[in-house]
């Protein structure tokens, strides 16, 4: 499978603070990618940077062999994202939301795109309801339709099951899980959640203090550091 995303050397600077420090990954066409660090570690940064929100230091991004540089209205139509850190507008109800971020989009079927999604995450019985006034189970889902609104090639997750109750952090899980399957897309997962990203990633990265400090398949990892689990290896990599 081809690298769908390429990070190059990247760096990003703020003043004399370096929080990102010559980082150089790849996310292949249909995986999910885990980006683990304790907070400050540089994760957000570095995907405000794949967003085209931050502007690098040095270094390059590439989306499916374009630079977002130079070609950032193109790609930032592939790609979308999701984070329990922005909201969506409180007082629209969920389809009005929804028809919003298609036209932002330039989705070109708006009632097909939104039927397919809300009958496979389920708001059927949301739609006409104050995005504000929904429970953050509820919103999780709203967020989740809204990032996949542009059937992107690639998706960024910042802790897409902060504050969700076991179950229904189980259900988005599986709902990524079936959806790449579908869908074929590129991930890229940051995470505190260790048993999520075990469950969910091919491949992690671990960050500390803006640079990669160790890589591989979780199960390798684990035993790599003499280690029960991925939350173990997390925990003695970010404190030594």
């Amino acid at each position: 499978m081809k690298n769908l995303v390429e990070v190059k050397n990247l760096k990003k600077n703020y003043g004399l603070k370096e929080a990102v420090k010559n980082i150089s990954f790849s996310i292949k066409e249909n995986e999910i990618l885990g980006l683990l660090g304790p907070n400050g570690s540089g994760k957000t940064t570095t995907i405000g940077m794949l967003l085209g929100l931050l502007k690098p230091t040095n270094g390059e991004i590439l989306v499916d062999g374009k630079k977002i540089e130079d070609n950032r209205i193109e790609i930032l139509k592939k790609i979308n994202f999701i984070s329990p850190y922005i909201e969506l507008p409180k007082k629209l109800t969920v389809k009005q939301n929804l028809i919003v971020y298609c036209k932002l989009y330039n989705v070109l079927n708006i009632k097909k795109r939104i039927e397919y999604l809300v009958e496979k995450l389920k708001l059927e019985d949301l739609l006409n309801n104050v995005t504000g006034e929904l429970s953050s189970g509820q919103k999780n889902r709203v967020s989740l339709a809204k990032a996949l609104i542009n059937n992107p090639s690639v998706l960024f997750l910042d802790e897409p099951t902060a504050s969700l109750d076991p179950e229904i952090g189980d259900y988005v899980r599986s709902f990524l899980e079936s959806y790449k399957k579908e869908k074929k897309i590129s991930i890229l997962l940051a995470s505190h959640n260790m048993s999520e990203v075990t469950r969910l990633c091919k491949k992690v990265l671990m960050m500390k203090d803006g640079i990669i400090i160790d890589e591989g398949v979780p199960e390798e990892l684990i035993k790599k550091h003499g280690r029960k689990n991925l939350e173990e290896v997390f925990l003695k990599l970010s404190r030594n």
